[in-house]
């Protein structure tokens, strides 16, 4: 950058002094003083400087450029790696190894996967009815840490992958997080739970008070009328947590038996003790 800026001195120099000849000549040209070729010679001279000044300037804006190449700015805001190579390395503009990788981490990605038979069952659902979506809260997503935790941001879905991977029989999706604290980093593992679809009226009952008889049917002792048992067989879709989901069989209200399973039979009279885990199917 120095010879460059130092070519530019040296032609604006030149100019200057071939600009004042060129002067002269045309003023002695007037009264014969010097001759036609002498003044010809002068102003070639003062045009080639102005030549020579328009390539250094030139030469010295490429060699501005080649300077501000030397300093490698990130497109991204986020936190740098280790260096790939030291001070004095010699690197160029297409080599294969990057100087460092800068990571950003607030906001951060994470990418989900879901089985596409879930995938397909909750399409099937949110098209009969049997589920409703919510536009407001569809694309909230939730998380738990590595040591069970609760992520304290929520986050919201961003796209869904259009194909299922062969190998994993699974649908990519991701995730856009707020992290200031800075608690996810690439690579980590987490759990994550998407509200895709709003059941109404759903039951969810202690998994501790229903079985599976010998047809393999979800069934369950309720107190019915008069403090009798009565047996239920039960559509049990899924577990939430220590609940089963509910779809048919109970009813919002009706007292469940979950302790003493082996000592009842239907039809036997029985008084129902409220527990602290809320016998009773619980409406969500």
């Amino acid at each position: 950058l120095s010879s460059a800026k130092a070519a530019v001195a040296r032609a604006q120099a030149s100019i200057a002094s071939s600009k004042s000849k060129a002067s002269r000549y045309t003023e002695l040209l007037k009264i014969k003083a010097v001759s036609q070729q002498e003044f010809d010679e002068a102003d070639a001279s003062y045009k080639q400087a102005q030549a020579d000044l328009l390539t250094a300037q030139a030469q010295l804006k490429t060699a501005q450029i080649n300077l501000n190449y030397s300093k490698v700015l990130s497109p991204i805001d986020g936190q740098i790696s280790k260096s790939a190579v030291t001070a004095g390395a010699l690197v160029s503009a297409n080599q294969t190894t990057a100087l460092a990788t800068v990571t950003q981490l607030d906001p951060i990605y994470v990418d989900l996967t879901q089985s596409s038979n879930e995938l397909l069952q909750l399409k099937k659902a949110l098209a009969s009815g049997a589920l409703g979506s919510d536009a407001a809260i569809q694309t909230v997503v939730e998380l738990k840490m590595e040591d069970g935790s609760v992520y304290p941001h929520k986050g919201t879905l961003q796209f869904s992958e259009v194909t299922v991977d062969p190998g994993t029989g699974s649908v990519t999706l991701r995730a856009q997080f707020p992290n200031p604290e800075k608690l996810l980093l690439p690579g980590m593992y987490v759990r994550a739970e998407v509200v895709e679809g709003v059941k109404a009226n759903a039951i969810l009952a202690p998994q501790r008070g229903i079985s599976r008889n010998s047809k393999g049917e979800a069934t369950a002792m309720v107190v019915g009328k008069e403090g009798k048992v009565e047996a239920r067989i039960l559509q049990a879709d899924r577990t939430i947590g220590s609940d089963w989901l509910v779809s048919s069989g109970l009813n919002a209200g009706d007292q469940l038996i979950i302790e003493g399973l082996q000592k009842i039979r239907p039809g036997a009279p029985v008084q129902a003790v409220p527990t602290d885990a809320a016998a009773q199917a619980k409406p969500q």
